[in-house]
């Protein structure tokens, strides 16, 4: 069981980086274009900026009602095939980016959603109390994990 802190720290308001916002996560993709549609078919995530920069296409890319995230599409250019998982257990072996998160109302009916559009599914869904999570992985097909959280209710 994860040790949990008696109380959450209060906010550090002097801190010289209180102003920080979580606001995108990057990933490299081979095909740009296939990437794009990827999402915004399978996720349905909107493409809300698009440009290029040192030989390489960008874009951001939003869930379907949230402005506040985006994912970081990187496309052109050479690129190292990496590492492609098939499984989560695997992916615990190495260091470095895991997963992006999606907060979800109900994680078993996205999984079903998801599962109908021929999203890789990483096993079912399950709990973790100690966060009070329901918790699944999908992959994209490029081998970018992806977790699907809800609260426990």
């Amino acid at each position: 069981m994860a040790e949990q802190p008696q109380s959450v720290p209060a906010k550090n308001l002097s801190s010289p980086l209180a102003s920080a916002r979580g606001h995108h996560v990057a990933v490299r993709v081979p095909d740009y274009a296939e990437a794009k549609r990827w999402y915004a078919e399978m996720l349905d995530f909107r493409v809300v900026a698009e440009w290029s920069w040192a030989g390489l296409q960008l874009a951001y890319l939003s869930p379907p009602a949230d402005d506040d995230f985006h994912l970081e599409l990187f496309g052109g250019g050479g690129i190292d095939p990496g590492t492609y998982y098939t499984n989560v257990i695997d992916s615990l072996e190495r260091p470095g980016y895991h997963h992006f998160c999606l907060r979800v109302d109900d994680v078993d009916a996205t999984v079903t959603e998801l599962s109908t559009r021929g999203v890789t599914i990483f096993g079912r869904p399950f709990d973790i109390k100690d966060i009070n999570s329901r918790l699944a992985l999908i992959g994209d097909p490029w081998g970018n994990m992806i977790e699907l959280s809800a609260p426990l209710t």
